[in-house]
């Protein structure tokens, strides 16, 4: 089967990681991929290998949102006349291209399937008075013209089915990590940060990720000079939070890390992984950390409350984080068979119920319903993955 994939490359974010990380996949079980993304070709120094690739002009781009530029519909619809896959599937970037879809594929006769990524709050209370609800308002009239729309939760797939579109659409289908690769083992920077117990949160700092409420509580407990923080990732509140919290109150800011490899080590190296969000979709951070068997520490924004509720780990809720982590941070740095504990069920839960081949599993039967035909012919001889 031929798959076109519209999703991300840059700048870097889930979507992007989510992108490589089902693609890959696909290649290793024999699909052909055709990648297509908002890039400027000198973006892209190094290709994806075996990988056929488009680069659709934009006019801006961010990690939230792309403005297309009025050439993409047609580069779009002539690179799907030259691939003629047998089905497209939209990793949603947050464009007005995204409503062009639905059309285009018609046109083509193809089968269109979205995964829809908008971060929401789990209340419903509070999401019905947020942008996120919005964002899910908007699109869904046009979600409901794709054949399949991947979600990751129950509660995405009601609210979309109660802004109209069909249940039988709807396919949730959770994030995935890679277990193998994802896994506990020793960590060469352990030794580095010098520190009884090594706290970390992964991602952007930005509004949303609400990363001020888990400042302040670390301050506010007076974590002392044996406990670490590190703060990896990059956004528009970083200069501004990096001139408050200094590593003298034990912070350390490491920036974005653009190196898996890195990325993992860094997680392997701590005890306890906090992500204190006001929303989320799935978060692949907290795949990441529970798969290395770090205790875990979210808010119930989004998914993330599904993933550690009945014991994989602790649970907040999205109002008054400050306070709640005042309390449990101490806890965690005092309780060293809790943070064991908690880390060995955070990653038997991934096990479960969270691995990347269950989920490109779930993908295909999605995929065979779309395309019966061209699903049962004979894959091809598997082609190298994505470096």
């Amino acid at each position: 089967m031929h798959v076109a994939w519209l999703g991300k490359k840059s700048p870097f974010c889930g979507n992007v990681t989510y992108g490589r990380e089902v693609t890959n996949h696909l290649l290793d079980r024999g699909y052909q991929v055709s990648f297509l993304h908002f890039a400027q070709q000198e973006e892209c120094d190094q290709k994806w290998r075996d990988c056929p690739e488009v680069f659709l002009p934009f006019l801006y781009k961010s990690q939230i949102y792309t403005i297309p530029s009025p050439k993409s519909s047609q580069v779009l619809m002539r690179s799907l006349q030259k691939f003629q896959p047998d089905l497209v599937h939209a990793s949603l970037t947050l464009s007005p291209l995204d409503f062009r879809l639905p059309d285009i594929c018609r046109e083509l006769d193809l089968p269109l399937v979205a995964t829809f990524h908008p971060p929401f709050d789990s209340k419903l209370r509070n999401l019905k008075s947020s942008t996120q609800y919005l964002t899910y308002q908007l699109y869904a009239p046009c979600l409901a013209n794709y054949d399949r729309v991947i979600v990751f939760s129950e509660i995405q797939k009601e609210m979309l089915v109660k802004l109209g579109v069909p249940r039988d659409t709807v396919r949730i289908i959770p994030n995935g990590v890679d277990e193998q690769k994802y896994a506990p083992a020793l960590s060469a920077y352990r030794h580095t940060f010098q520190a009884k117990r090594v706290f970390i949160y992964q991602g952007r700092i930005a509004p949303e990720k609400n990363v001020e409420a888990l400042l302040k509580a670390w301050r506010l407990a007076n974590m002392g000079e044996d406990c670490v923080l590190l703060m990896v990732g990059d956004g528009p509140l970083k200069a501004s939070l990096e001139l408050l919290y200094t590593e003298d109150q034990g912070v350390r800011w490491l920036g974005f890390v653009g190196d898996e490899t890195q990325r993992i080590d860094l997680l392997r190296a701590a005890d306890v992984f906090v992500l204190p969000s006001l929303v989320e979709g799935l978060s692949l951070s907290l795949l990441e950390a529970m798969a290395c068997s770090l205790a875990c520490i979210a808010t119930d924004a989004g998914a993330d409350g599904e993933v550690l509720n009945q014991g994989a780990g602790v649970v907040l809720d999205t109002q008054g984080v400050t306070g709640q982590l005042k309390t449990l941070l101490p806890l965690f740095r005092e309780q060293p068979e809790l943070v064991t504990i908690l880390g060995h069920k955070a990653r038997q839960r991934v096990l479960e119920r969270y691995t990347l081949q269950n989920n490109i599993s779930q993908l295909e039967q999605t995929y065979q319903e779309l395309c019966p035909t061209a699903a049962s012919a004979p894959h091809p001889a598997p082609v190298q993955s994505f470096p």
